[in-house]
C-alpha cells in the first residue's frame, strides 16, 4: 500500500528526535557522505540546480565536497528541522567578502526547492530514520525536474547486528528499529515515479576503545523508534550491566576494541517522465509540464 507506513517505527518518537536531534552532522555520516560523493565521478553531467536536503545531521563538511565539484552549480540548502536551519545558515551561507551572494557563482538558497526546479537532489542518511519514508521519497521527487536524478544513503538491515544479538541474548527489547532493506527501497522508488534506479551497499566496520565511546557514537547517530522498545527510563544497575556485555561481547580477542558492524545502502534514480493515458481531453499540471519542457528529453 502506498500509505503503508513502516512496522518498526513509532512516528511519534521519530517526530520527537527530528525536533531534538543534535546540530551536528556525526562521524560516520560524513564518511558515508564521502563515499558517495565519489559516485558522483559515475555520472557524465553534472548538474545546474541542486538540493542539500537537511545537511546539518547528512554532512556539513561535505556539503563543500559538492559545491567544489559543482562551483557553478545553483545551489538550494532544505534544512526541514526548524531548530537546525539557524546552524545550516550558519555552517552554509557563502562569505560575501569572498564573492558569495543570492546570485553570484557561489550563490546558496535556503528553503524548500520549488516544484520541479532541481537536476539533483542530495540526501544523506536520512531515509532509515522517517516515520513515512514514502512521502519523503515523493517529496524528492516532486522537487526534481524531468530527468533530475535523487542521490541518497542510509543504514541497510544488517547495522548493529552484533548489539541486536547481545539484546537478544539478554532477553532485552530490541535496541534499535528495523533497517529497510535496499531492493525494498528500489520498489518505493519506481511507487513514486523514479526510473532507473541503481541500488548498492558496503558494510563498514567502526571499532571502539570502550563501551563509553560506543554508547556516545550510538547517541549521535539517533536513537531507538522501535514501538517496543523499553517504555521507561533505565537504572545505574542496567547501564552497568550493559557496559560489561558490550565490553565482553563485542571485544576483539586481538586489541581489545569493540566491533560494530553498519551496512549502509546507496542509492540512486532518475526521476521519470509521466506516463499521460491517451484521450481526447486530458489534463496536465502545470509544474509538471514546466519541467517536462525544461528536460532535454
Amino acid at each position: 500500500m502506498a500509505s503503508e507506513l513502516p512496522p518498526t517505527i513509532d512516528p511519534v518518537a521519530a517526530t520527537r528526535w527530528r525536533a531534538r536531534a543534535p546540530a551536528l552532522s556525526p562521524w560516520l555520516h560524513e564518511e558515508v557522505a564521502r563515499r558517495m560523493e565519489q559516485r558522483l565521478d559515475w555520472l557524465r553531467r553534472g548538474p545546474l540546480s541542486w538540493c542539500h536536503w537537511d545537511p546539518v545531521r547528512g554532512g556539513i563538511e561535505a556539503h563543500a565536497l559538492l559545491r567544489q565539484r559543482y562551483p557553478d552549480a545553483r545551489c538550494t540548502v532544505h534544512e526541514t528541522a526548524p531548530h537546525l536551519q539557524a546552524r545550516a545558515r550558519e555552517a552554509l551561507a557563502p562569505a560575501w567578502w569572498r564573492g558569495g551572494g543570492r546570485w553570484g557563482r557561489s550563490a546558496v538558497v535556503f528553503g524548500p526547492p520549488e516544484p520541479g526546479s532541481m537536476q539533483m537532489l542530495w540526501a544523506n542518511m536520512a531515509l532509515h530514520g522517517a516515520a513515512d519514508p514514502r512521502a519523503l521519497i515523493n517529496a524528492w521527487q516532486q522537487a526534481l525536474e524531468i530527468d533530475g536524478h535523487v542521490m541518497f544513503s542510509c543504514f541497510g538491515p544488517d547495522t548493529l547486528r552484533e548489539l541486536r544479538a547481545l539484546y537478544e541474548e539478554a532477553g532485552w527489547p530490541a535496541p534499535s528499529h528495523a533497517f529497510t532493506d535496499m531492493h525494498d527501497w528500489g520498489d518505493m522508488l519506481i511507487e513514486a515515479g523514479f526510473a532507473e534506479p541503481v541500488m548498492d551497499m558496503e558494510r563498514i566496520t567502526l571499532t571502539f576503545a570502550s563501551a563509553e565511546r560506543l554508547l556516545q557514537e550510538l547517541r549521535e547517530l539517533g536513537t531507538n523508534l522501535h514501538p517496543a522498545r523499553y517504555p521507561a527510563l533505565r537504572g545505574k544497575r542496567w547501564r552497568a550491566a550493559l557496559l560489561q556485555k558490550l565490553t565482553e561481547g563485542l571485544a576483539s580477542p586481538q586489541d581489545g576494541q569493540l566491533a560494530l558492524s553498519f551496512e549502509i545502502v546507496y542509492g540512486h534514480a532518475f526521476k521519470a517522465a509521466p506516463r499521460v493515458p491517451f484521450s481526447v481531453h486530458r489534463t496536465v499540471p502545470l509544474d509538471t509540464m514546466r519541467s517536462m519542457l525544461r528536460s532535454k528529453k
